[in-house]
């Protein structure tokens, strides 16, 4: 049956903030159970700590090796399947891999669960890569700000939902009715891409042959571009700051005495509703000031709240709120640099190479998140957890000579500064 008589949402502003809202909230809402609920779960049935660790760690991998099976996705397109298709096929295939999870059995079986979230973890990242390459394909580039503002308030509210929520709703329907309102959270949002999207993109119709050449004089032109490798080592540094801060506030407060209550309920209130709101205004502010010069004023935001967060640290054992107040603060303008700094990146991406490229980007922001945390691990067992949240914030500022690099004007689109 034809959908041509039946609304875009990608054909207006409204339209396109919904779906992509919508599909970030659909790839956060598993993020949070997988990555945020379910080590509890598992801890309180007994598992080991260090048998949940290997498999978290093991689940980042399909994330930060995405751009490997990306180019099929640029690729393999047609006018009956194009990202619009591999998005719907990404998604029910997301929830497919979650309904094991409905076997209670399945938890006492650490092997079988970890196989089971590395498939559904491809699977998801498979989808991202399929959204972003969507919006950079179809979103206006004076609208990626604050498209990418929604795409993260979707993200943030599927991870506070499905991660901190959840804990509380086991409690009261039951594991398999969480699971079973993730599976329909998931599928919901497939129902939106299949009734209310259409794609109309030049040279749909092209043979793969084609595309691939295509694709490949593409890659090379990229490849051969400057600001390309200036991107990524922006994307693999700037942020490294807040990556060690977010990874070790928690136990530092621990260390200090602070109650897992307390700091949980900073976790699922000011951090998710602060980076949400950053996040908007980020997008929506630097699609005006421009991107380049407002993610400049993110990353000075970044070090100068990673600094506050590093002078109340001390004073934790005389109160906490000081301290709580900083990371607010940061944690605000986290959203501000997020919003700004994808935007920014999805704006040096040549569309036809949206999922490949943009997903090289960040995966360099999954490599920062690793050696930014590895980092501060040894700084803060060395030095104390001030020292280290003042030092890595001020590695931040590598950011800003970096982006002279990004300037791009006679490739991809003339960016504004």
């Amino acid at each position: 049956m034809s959908d041509a008589g039946r609304p875009n949402l990608l054909e207006s502003r409204g339209g396109r903030r919904l779906l992509f809202a919508a599909l970030y909230f659909s790839e956060g809402a598993p993020i949070g159970f997988v990555w945020l609920a379910l080590p509890t779960l598992l801890r309180e049935r007994g598992v080991d700590v260090a048998d949940i660790g290997e498999m978290s760690s093991l689940l980042v991998l399909p994330w930060a090796l995405k751009f490997l099976w990306a180019p099929l996705i640029d690729t393999l397109r047609s006018r009956a399947w194009g990202f619009r298709a591999w998005i719907v096929a990404a998604q029910l295939m997301m929830g497919l891999t979650l309904l094991p999870l409905l076997n209670a059995d399945v938890f006492d079986d650490i092997d079988l669960l970890r196989w089971i979230l590395i498939l559904h973890a491809i699977c998801a990242a498979t989808q991202d890569v399929s959204v972003d390459a969507l919006c950079i394909a179809s979103a206006p580039e004076d609208e990626r700000g604050v498209l990418n503002g929604w795409m993260q308030a979707g993200m943030l509210v599927g991870r506070a939902i499905f991660g901190g929520v959840a804990l509380m709703l086991v409690r009261y329907i039951g594991l398999d009715n969480v699971v079973l309102l993730m599976i329909a959270a998931i599928w919901m949002t497939t129902l939106l891409v299949v009734a209310r999207t259409r794609e109309s993109e030049p040279g749909a119709a092209d043979v793969v042959g084609e595309r691939v050449q295509g694709f490949r004089a593409s890659l090379a032109a990229a490849m051969a571009r400057p600001a390309t490798w200036f991107g990524l080592l922006f994307a693999a540094t700037a942020a490294a700051g807040f990556e060690a801060i977010g990874a070790f506030f928690g136990p530092c407060l621990t260390d200090a005495g602070v109650s897992k209550e307390s700091i949980g309920r900073f976790h699922l209130g000011p951090v998710i509703s602060l980076t949400l709101i950053g996040s908007l205004v980020g997008g929506w502010a630097s699609d005006r000031i421009g991107k380049r010069r407002f993610v400049a004023a993110a990353i000075v935001g970044l070090v100068v709240s990673g600094g506050l967060v590093a002078l109340a640290a001390p004073t934790i054992d005389d109160g906490a709120t000081p301290f709580y107040v900083a990371l607010g603060l940061l944690y605000f303008v986290i959203g501000l640099f997020t919003a700004s700094s994808y935007a920014l990146l999805m704006d040096m991406t040549d569309p036809r190479l949206g999922g490949t490229q943009f997903s090289a980007f960040m995966g360099a922001t999954n490599l920062c998140e690793s050696w930014a945390v590895f980092a501060g691990g040894v700084l803060a067992a060395r030095w104390g957890y001030a020292a280290m949240f003042a030092g890595m914030s001020c590695v931040s500022l590598v950011g800003l000579p970096i982006l002279l690099g990004m300037r791009d004007r006679g490739s991809v689109s003339a960016n504004r500064d």
